[in-house]
């Protein structure tokens, strides 16, 4: 896992489909945390998978899989689930396995400029 440069946190490998180890578990309750006290408004967790090529439904829903592993350990940490958006990408021309947290007001660098967040709601 690493800082993205605008904000926000980049989960790959193995973390990345599901199968996160102990230490990035423990990082993404901390994450929950402070984003749960830290901010107001919605947290998006961003989700691609490296594969199947040949079959969007099922990269799609691997994608969606991952992205809720993410979330419920962020929920674990004690960020509210109804704070969480999931944007399940599937398969993209990056072929990668990656998930992105990025706290409120954060675009994914992943989407490019049309992932433009709406302002956190007061």
């Amino acid at each position: 896992m690493h800082n993205l440069p605008a904000g926000g946190w980049r989960i790959t490998g193995d973390s990345a489909t599901g199968k996160v180890d102990a230490p990035t578990t423990n990082i993404l309750a901390e994450i929950g945390r402070r984003l749960a006290s830290g901010t107001v408004g919605r947290v998006t967790v961003v989700a691609q998978v490296a594969s199947p090529a040949d079959d969007l439904s099922l990269a799609r829903r691997a994608s969606l899989a991952n992205a809720l592993t993410v979330r419920r350990l962020l929920e674990a940490g004690g960020l509210p689930g109804t704070r969480i958006d999931i944007r399940p990408l599937g398969r993209t021309a990056a072929a990668e396995n990656a998930i992105e947290v990025l706290p409120p007001g954060i675009p994914s660098p992943s989407l490019g400029p049309q992932a433009e967040q709406a302002p956190p709601r007061p």
